[in-house]
């Protein structure tokens, strides 16, 4: 009886313990993730608040993607090599002296700098989620999982309103001391409550695959997202992007030389994860899709005849719903996962993806249905992202989990960029009379949307079949 007791206590202990980890590893990835929105209620302001041109300003927006990209593979790796402990703290404490920096400085260089830093936050999140498998019940798995991946959209989701009412009532220092208190947390909670789990395998950290990456990123992202400023068939748009192709050519080229390699291109060549991976592509274009356009749609001026005239904070908080959706869908897309695997669910949240895009470009003439058809656009990401990481983690080996995870969110990130130069390009070619984007101009980057998304379900259609709890 005592020993039948003493094992039903442990089991208890362990599940609470649990519990608590998936907690603290949700909030942190949720504060990570507030970041990429942080100052896009400001972004028309930065200008006048930095002392600078609009194009430099436009850097500060810019510099967190370019961070949040390259941290993400690093931070990956590290963490399989080292322990995941140490890097969830690391990146917190970066968000955290980023933060400093920007709510103390108003020089252009600092604050740059600052973002950049804040950017690398970003590699909390896929670290977190390759730390489930480590510390929590199997029964636990899918849906901490489905939760932690659900903080991406619903961060960036939130962050709008939170930072228009802190701008419209304080001052935008104000956001800064905000992310600075909570990195601060996040360092506490990831010191004390974290458990330390043993590396799977040792070895030798890839500088030159690291830096060699990381060069050729920047080159590709900064092309991409200032194409439409610069102009795409300028020598800086056209030359930065060739340089980034080569130079990830031959990274590429060296990492399949090396032993312990950055990032394992063997493992990533498998075909479940090539496909998953394709997919996340695709729908991180979906899924940033909507999150540039609606806004655009919600804030037009009525007098265009299809603008719905909201303030910065009336259109966050239009578009906080659907960020929230995310969250709500988690323990659904968790019974999902356990019943019929990654794969399906997948395939079902691209589609449901889609279906909100269709829905949008029916009906946009009240601000209520283009929440609507975000809530439904955002059900569909939340039950796509949180079987990605699923998809991923059953077909690595466990010592490339945390690298592999963070791949993945890098061809996420990737598409959410190569999303914004696409709806940029649609929108500013279909301009009306007074200058706006024009009513086909909105509808055809939700049908562009759809498409991304339909194409993701189509590609993950490829990833082979196998037992609904592997795959």
């Amino acid at each position: 009886m005592s020993s039948t007791h003493n094992i039903e206590t442990e089991e208890a202990y362990s599940t609470a313990r649990s519990r608590l980890i998936i907690l603290v590893l949700g909030f942190s990835s949720l504060c990570a993730s507030l970041m990429q929105s942080l100052v896009i209620p400001v972004q028309s302001q930065l200008p006048e608040l930095l002392h600078t041109s609009a194009a430099n300003a436009s850097w500060v927006v810019t510099a967190t993607l370019l961070g949040g990209a390259v941290v993400m593979p690093v931070a990956g790796r590290l963490a399989d090599l080292i322990g995941k402990r140490p890097v969830l703290i690391a990146t917190a404490s970066l968000m955290l002296l980023g933060s400093v920096l920007c709510a103390v400085s108003d020089v252009f260089g600092i604050v740059i700098v600052g973002r950049v830093l804040q950017g690398f936050a970003m590699g909390y999140i896929p670290v977190a989620i390759s730390l489930v498998r480590d510390v929590t019940p199997p029964r636990l798995v899918n849906g901490a999982i489905s939760g932690i991946s659900a903080t991406l959209g619903v961060g960036g989701a939130l962050g709008l309103p939170i930072a228009a009412w802190m701008v419209q009532y304080y001052s935008w220092n104000m956001l800064f001391w905000l992310a600075a208190t909570l990195a601060a947390i996040m360092v506490v909670l990831a010191a004390t409550l974290i458990p330390g789990v043993k590396p799977a395998k040792t070895g030798r950290f890839d500088y030159i695959g690291a830096i060699g990456l990381a060069a050729a990123l920047v080159a590709i992202l900064v092309g991409v997202t200032k194409g439409n400023e610069w102009g795409w068939a300028s020598f800086s748009t056209l030359g930065l992007i060739g340089v980034g192709v080569l130079l990830l050519l031959a990274w590429g080229f060296f990492e399949l030389k090396q032993d312990e390699p950055l990032v394992d291109l063997h493992t990533t060549a498998k075909l479940p994860v090539l496909f998953t991976n394709l997919a996340a592509l695709l729908v991180g274009f979906g899924m940033m899709a909507q999150t540039i356009v609606m806004p655009q749609l919600l804030q037009l001026p009525t007098a265009t005849g299809y603008g719905l005239g909201q303030t910065m904070l009336q259109t966050g908080l239009w578009m906080a719903p659907s960020g929230l959706m995310m969250l709500l869908f988690s323990p659904i897309s968790s019974r999902m996962l356990t019943r019929w695997g990654g794969r399906l669910t997948l395939i079902i949240g691209a589609i449901v993806l889609a279906a909100g895009y269709v829905f949008g470009f029916f009906f946009l003439e009240q601000p209520w249905q283009l929440t609507l058809a975000g809530c439904i656009a955002c059900a569909g990401v939340g039950i796509a992202y949180a079987s990605m990481p699923t998809l991923i983690l059953a077909n690595v080996p466990r010592h490339e989990a945390a690298s592999s995870v963070g791949v993945n969110s890098l061809m996420r990130s990737m598409g959410g960029a190569v999303a914004g130069a696409v709806m940029a390009i649609v929108l500013t070619s279909q301009l009306s009379e007074l200058g706006a984007p024009t009513e086909w101009g909105f509808k055809l980057c939700f049908l562009i949307g759809a498409g991304a998304a339909l194409g993701g379900a189509l590609l993950t259609s490829f990833v082979p079949r196998g037992n609904p709890a592997q795959h």
